[in-house]
């Protein structure tokens, strides 16, 4: 197994292996890593120097690899999603378990043939612990998970992207940027990007530029709307709950949103309560470990038994809107002026 860091910098040092296997969620980083393999072979041709397999033609497989890349050194097999690595194959029948031996079998025994040929790359969303994965361990393939950025890696990330353009960021802006756009790595480089072109060379980024030309992320906003009815200013509430209605954010997402906000502080509420882990109690990913500390303090403001009242009033008022007794707008409001009064 190998990290990102690793594969990263193989890649960029034009260090490529023979086999690959690139699987998990954090498709922006993996693509990226196709790109830069692919960007490696000066010019491709598909059907000669560049083949794609899926799990419509997975039997073409061997024979695309012993068939000669015509006028080029060698060929990118690209493998996407076809279940090679996952343990359960009853469903795609035995003709698919036949082709996954097969495929085992071949690149157990040519690895050399694989070399001297190809570049073979296996794109999976997840695998389970198969032969074929045993396989590719023994033939020396690289192998990476790319799981989702911890907040360090992906502050380190960003940081070096305003370096390379000359300009600054204090780690209280990045930290702010993240809990402002989430932890979508393509999302993220994007905002970067525009604050980079708009702050220009040598300049610092600032929070003034991010609530300027940023785009808060709805559940970035609840924490806002959460933030004043903890204070009890109803205004400000209310204010957040109609700017996002305004830009057309679906007024059933934000009943859901704020429900899952507020379901989170109620079992950090619990978990409190019981001496509990708050990461497995609000089963967060690594890449969300830093809202702990946000929903800790947003916790503060309320009473267990406030928690777990307005929790009922948003499943409420949702029943209560579907059958058409009450407006959701009018009803969301109605909620907050009640907690607040």
């Amino acid at each position: 197994m190998i990290s990102i860091e690793e594969l990263e910098k193989q890649i960029n040092n034009n260090q490529i292996n023979s086999i690959y296997l690139l699987y998990g969620e954090e498709l922006y980083l993996l693509e990226n890593i196709l790109k830069k393999i692919k960007k490696s072979f000066g010019q491709l041709m598909k059907g000669i120097n560049y083949i794609q397999i899926d799990d419509t033609n997975l039997e073409q497989l061997i024979s695309d690899i012993e068939t000669p890349a015509f006028g080029y050194e060698k060929k990118l097999i690209v493998v996407r999603n076809t279940g090679l690595f996952k343990r359960e194959v009853k469903k795609k029948g035995a003709n698919f378990a036949n082709t996954r031996d097969k495929i085992c079998e071949y690149i157990e025994k040519n690895k050399e043939v694989i070399e001297n040929s190809a570049v073979l790359i296996f794109v999976e969303e997840s695998v389970d612990k198969t032969k074929i994965l045993t396989v590719i361990q023994n033939v020396n393939g690289a192998i990476c998970n790319f799981e989702y950025q911890k907040p360090n890696q992906i502050y380190a990330r960003l940081k070096a992207i305003c370096n390379a353009y000359k300009v600054q960021i204090e780690d209280i802006e990045l930290k702010y940027l993240v809990e402002t756009v989430g932890t979508d790595m393509q999302n993220l480089i994007n905002e970067i990007r525009k604050l980079i072109e708009y702050t220009g060379e040598n300049g610092t980024i600032t929070k003034e530029a991010i609530d300027l030309l940023i785009t808060k992320k709805i559940e970035s906003v609840i924490f806002d709307l959460t933030d004043s009815l903890g204070k009890r200013d109803i205004a400000n509430a209310i204010k957040t709950l109609r700017n996002l209605i305004y830009e057309k954010e679906p007024i059933q997402k934000i009943l859901i949103t704020l429900y899952n906000h507020f379901k989170k502080l109620y079992l950090i509420k619990i978990a409190q309560k019981y001496n509990e882990d708050i990461t497995i109690a609000l089963n967060l990913k690594p890449n969300q470990s830093f809202l702990i500390s946000k929903y800790k303090t947003q916790t503060n403001f309320f009473q267990e038994s406030e928690l777990k009242q307005i929790l009922q009033e948003l499943i409420n008022l949702d029943k209560n809107y579907k059958i058409g007794i009450i407006d959701i707008n009018i009803g969301l409001e109605s909620i907050l002026c009640r907690y607040c009064s």
